[in-house]
């Protein structure tokens, strides 16, 4: 019998926490699940934790190398048997009420897609804050593309709408091929779900949140580096290239890419600083200023400084 649901949860590394997401997964009420974990060549426990689960539940795939989240996602769906599709981070947990809310809005309104609000919680504490406020969401009953683009430019929010995991309708993945562009290793859901956007997916908003985002104390997040924005913007180049978009679309992606574009100056300005090469700064700086407004104050001084010599000698040395 098909599941109403399969959860796809890709995990690298993940056998502290890999447990928890699961049993949150199979403790949806009121809808039947399957959980499909990929593992992403792990060097812990990972699979054999998922494997400690029934069977008849939980499906373990294991990728023969590292290939990063989205190909550990595309490889999910292309077993995933539920009439709904939704994602699960290995380090995450999923409210036990969340799936039959989310599908009962979706099929209501003859929606392909639907997302919610998530729970950021703090797990040195236990603290919990909601990540987007409901009043927001609220007003946006429904997610347009324009909308999506315009809630996801770099550098301008703590949280942007690309944090969202919305669940889909596994016959409108399918029918559309909608897959995950594996060569994005940041950013990857927010590609996806403009793609389904743009294929005239309609995509209903639930306000309250389901999703709980954990942040471990202690642990390093990804740190967004140049290659992470310059695969970013190829992605919006090709997204652009497939895709029509109508007016409103088309100025909030102007509007992203520029945010991208600076987003790029900027961290090629500070990997010249690391560098040590403050010519290569500067000309950066002056190419793209407004990528300086990112910097942090000491840095941004040091770039003054930087400035300043070169005015007052017309070399630079180079500084420590």
């Amino acid at each position: 019998m098909r599941p109403d649901v399969s959860f796809v949860i890709a995990a690298f590394n993940a056998e502290r926490s890999i447990a928890r997401a699961i049993e949150s997964a199979i403790a949806q009420r009121d809808v039947t699940v399957e959980v499909v974990v990929v593992d992403d060549c792990s060097s812990d426990r990972t699979v054999e934790v998922a494997c400690s689960f029934p069977a008849e539940l939980v499906r373990v795939v294991q990728l023969e190398k590292n290939r990063g989240a989205g190909a550990a996602r595309n490889a999910g769906l292309e077993i995933a048997r539920g009439r709904w599709i939704a994602v699960l981070d290995s380090d995450d947990t999923v409210y036990p009420d969340r799936l039959a809310r989310m599908i009962r809005r979706a099929e209501r309104f003859d929606a392909q897609i639907a997302v919610d609000n998530l729970s950021v919680v703090q797990e040195a504490n236990g603290a919990e804050t909601v990540m987007f406020e409901s009043a927001r969401l609220a007003s946006l009953s429904e997610l347009s593309l324009a909308d999506f683009i315009a809630a996801n430019l770099l550098f301008e929010n703590t949280f942007s709408f690309g944090y969202m995991k919305p669940i889909f309708e596994r016959r409108f993945v399918e029918r559309n091929a909608l897959r995950y562009v594996e060569t994005v290793r940041i950013g990857e859901d927010y590609v996806f779900l403009a793609s389904a956007l743009a294929r005239g997916g309609r995509c209903v908003v639930v306000s309250e949140p389901g999703y709980a985002y954990h942040i471990r104390s202690g642990s390093i997040s990804r740190v967004l580096e140049l290659h992470h924005v310059e695969a970013m913007l190829a992605a919006d180049e090709a997204f652009m290239r497939d895709h029509p978009l109508d007016q409103a679309a088309q100025t909030a992606q102007a509007r992203r890419m520029r945010s991208l574009e600076e987003g790029r100056s900027f961290l090629t300005l500070v990997q010249h600083l690391k560098q040590r090469a403050p010519l290569k700064a500067i000309m950066t700086a002056l190419r793209d200023p407004m990528a300086v407004r990112h910097l942090k104050m000491p840095i941004a001084a040091r770039l003054h400084r930087l400035g300043k010599a070169f005015r007052s000698r017309g070399t630079l040395q180079q500084t420590g």
